[in-house]
């Protein structure tokens, strides 16, 4: 693969408002914080929202019905969303399709390619994107001078604080590898209502807490996420809502593809040519 070349945006900056795991029908749910949040998100104006999963608690199609009404809410035009595996759980993955359309989104915006993938199994905790997926993954990556963004529910790599790990996706070193090949600039998941950033091969992957639910671990408190992508300078901020906004990651989206050496084993997953 040739190196990335440097990202062309139509327009700077290109605004992303990342929130997850509402869980909306737990008693941890709390609708001050939603409302508050949908609020801020308004104020702020992004050219997205993403919401990566889990809106829902046991995935009803009453809390499906309440999840779809609070995101209505929401004034931004363009609003991707995908369901997390309390989403998937009781066959809710029907009530998401009914109600939020397709499971996986693909998105281009001013400069900005955008995929947002289901990786929930009904009725488990944890889940996997599948090598069927992966050629689709690399085709929606193709252009070379884009910013790329991929979205799902659960955390790529384990996140500290969060005891012991369970829920990563079963296929996460075969993906990870697929994303860093494709040049992916930026990774938003959610999950484990702790946020965190970790940088890998010049992609950052970026978990977003919980942004409505008391379920929280230690300190950690309800919070989402603001990325503004320019040119030559991305940043991206943790957002409480109510209180302030802080800095988490600021990075330069470097021609940082090609640096890898893909395996022979996702090579024909994927349908490469072997070098």
């Amino acid at each position: 693969m040739a190196p990335q070349e440097k990202v062309r945006l139509q327009k700077s900056p290109v605004t992303i408002a990342h929130i997850s795991d509402f869980h909306i029908g737990s008693y941890h749910f709390v609708s001050n914080l939603l409302n508050r949040t949908i609020q801020e998100i308004n104020e702020e104006g992004p050219d997205v929202v993403i919401i990566t999963g889990d809106l829902t608690n046991e995935g009803f199609r009453q809390e499906y019905n309440t999840a779809r009404a609070y995101v209505n809410n929401l004034e931004c035009p363009r609003v991707i969303v995908v369901p997390g595996n309390h989403d998937s759980r009781n066959v809710g993955y029907l009530h998401f399709e009914e109600l939020f359309g397709e499971r996986f989104t693909r998105m281009e915006i001013a400069g900005v390619d955008i995929l947002a993938v289901d990786s929930s199994e009904p009725d488990l905790d944890n889940g996997r994107i599948g090598r069927e997926r992966y050629k689709h993954i690399l085709q929606a990556f193709a252009r070379p001078d884009s910013f790329k963004v991929f979205a799902l529910h659960h955390h790529l790599l384990p996140v500290p604080g969060t005891g012991r790990e369970r829920n990563i996706i079963y296929d996460a070193g075969d993906l990870l590898e697929v994303l860093i090949y494709s040049g992916v600039h930026l990774v938003l998941t959610g999950h484990k209502h702790v946020p965190y950033v970790w940088e890998l091969e010049g992609m950052y992957v970026v978990n977003a807490g919980t942004v409505s639910s008391l379920r929280l671990r230690g300190h950690t408190k309800p919070c989402y996420n603001l990325v503004e992508i320019r040119e030559d300078e991305v940043l991206i901020y943790r957002k409480y809502p109510f209180g302030e906004r802080d800095v988490i990651a600021c990075f330069e989206p470097g021609a940082h593809g090609g640096r890898h050496v893909i395996s022979g084993v996702v090579k024909e997953i994927a349908g490469l040519e072997m070098e």
